[in-house]
């Protein structure tokens, strides 16, 4: 990270208490997809006893940058550390190793029930065959194997469809179409 961006962690030490920066880095994560409302900025802006907003805005991004590589990296306690320079004090990189690292499995876990994972074709077998007793009509018979590797469902799964000739012929002409135009 850049060097004139940790220069803001210290204004850290203003607040009254360690649960005061505790809610600053939940408020973050809780607002990642949004961004602070106007009534946390002004609480966490008083918690830091910042008189405008100026002070505030870096210190926010640098929690964000330190909050996003804890969880998406998902570094060890040893590894947090060594992200602070030497000029940012040692007991500050101790609470907010500890609060990282207090919160890091859970919101690791919050990011893993927001990824959204596809199946993957594991086989496929087809045939052609009547589409039914009564028509001579022949349709393309398709069954799909697919292998789900998520955390809510693991586990295979067949899909079996059916494609006219004259849906078959579309999407081939379709394939056709894009290899030669994309060799």
């Amino acid at each position: 990270m850049e060097h004139t961006l940790w220069g803001h962690l210290p204004l850290l030490v203003r607040s009254t208490s360690k649960e005061s920066i505790e809610y600053l880095l939940q408020a973050l994560w809780r607002t990642r997809k949004t961004g602070l409302d106007a009534a946390d900025r002004d609480i966490i802006r008083d918690m830091l006893q910042l008189q405008n907003e100026t002070d505030l805005d870096p210190l926010l991004v640098c929690l964000r940058m330190l909050i996003r590589k804890c969880v998406y990296e998902n570094i060890n306690k040893d590894d947090i550390q060594k992200l602070f320079p030497n000029e940012v004090l040692p007991e500050l990189q101790r609470l907010l190793t500890l609060l990282l690292q207090k919160f890091q499995r859970e919101w690791r876990e919050e990011v893993l029930k927001d990824q959204v994972t596809f199946p993957c074709l594991k086989a496929m077998t087809w045939n052609m065959a009547e589409q039914d007793a009564e028509s001579t009509d022949t349709v393309a018979v398709i069954n799909l194997k697919l292998q789900n590797d998520s955390q809510s469902q693991s586990g295979e799964s067949e899909v079996k469809f059916q494609l006219a000739k004259d849906s078959l012929d579309t999407m081939l002409r379709i394939v056709v179409l894009k290899r030669d135009l994309h060799p």
